[in-house]
């Protein structure tokens, strides 16, 4: 049962939720930005998912409400930064412009409460395939959105014997080597150039696989994504950063149960 109590907090990030896209998980996100409250809202890349809707149109009424939902709290009191990625690289045009209180960037410095400075990214331009061939990218874009059907018919069957969500993409990506090289890579790449920019941290999303550890030297974090993991990266009062996962119990609890899930997260 909802409770008019929210998740109060300092900064929140989240990218690659492909609205326009069949896989986007719209419900869960929509639940999350109705139960949080935050300063600052970081949106980093993927947002809409032009590659799918110029390939199979794809609009239902809970993607207007995400955007709806986003423009309604930059009108009140929150301060909402667009960083488009590679799905959305179209507003890349707009950098340096704002549209109903949103501010469109190719990258951001985000200052947390405890000063240390992070620089907020999607992360594509280290993607060596999206930036030398955008037809293998569109491929594997396309092998994708097939694991991810599979995916949904495995989390029918679990379902069905009462288990609880199982990202079957996740799991490969951790168990097949040249994707666990990439993602070192990518991890790499982006701690190093956090480093050239003089910053404490990175901030990033792209390849949809939720993480925050130091590099060395450098705090990498990706806040995940809204088709898989359904994750955020959010930042505390006191510059504290937590990755939530807004999945299975967090998205059947009470705000309440939440807050103390939360603290006993930080407690552990």
């Amino acid at each position: 049962m909802r409770t008019n109590t929210k998740l109060r907090v300092r900064s929140v990030f989240i990218s690659d939720i492909h609205l326009g896209f069949k896989g986007c998980q719209a419900d869960a996100l929509l639940h999350f930005l109705h139960s949080v409250e935050t300063e600052y809202l970081f949106l980093v890349g993927d947002i809409v998912d032009f590659w799918s809707l110029h390939k199979s149109p794809n609009w239902p009424q809970k993607h207007t409400n995400v955007i709806r939902s986003i423009l309604g709290k930059a009108k009140h009191h929150t301060k909402v930064v667009y960083i488009p990625g590679n799905h959305d690289d179209a507003m890349r045009d707009y950098v340096g412009h704002k549209f109903g209180n949103v501010e469109i960037h190719r990258d951001y410095i985000h200052t947390t409460a405890d000063d240390k400075k992070l620089l907020v990214m999607h992360g594509d331009e280290f993607d060596m395939i999206v930036k030398h061939s955008k037809l293998l990218a569109k491929l594997g874009s396309y092998a994708y959105e097939k694991l991810l059907n599979l995916n949904h018919l495995v989390n029918n069957i679990r379902k069905m014997f009462n288990r609880s969500y199982w990202s079957l993409a996740a799991y490969l990506k951790h168990k097949v080597k040249n994707a666990v090289e990439y993602v070192g890579s990518f991890e790499d790449a982006l701690t190093h150039f956090a480093r050239e920019r003089e910053v404490d941290g990175v901030v990033c999303g792209h390849i949809h696989h939720a993480e925050m550890r130091e590099i060395d030297g450098i705090l990498y974090c990706n806040d995940g994504d809204w088709v898989e993991s359904c994750t955020s990266l959010i930042e505390y009062d006191d510059g504290r950063l937590e990755i939530i996962y807004w999945q299975n119990d967090f998205e059947q609890s009470t705000i309440s149960e939440l807050e103390e899930l939360l603290g006993n997260q930080r407690a552990a």
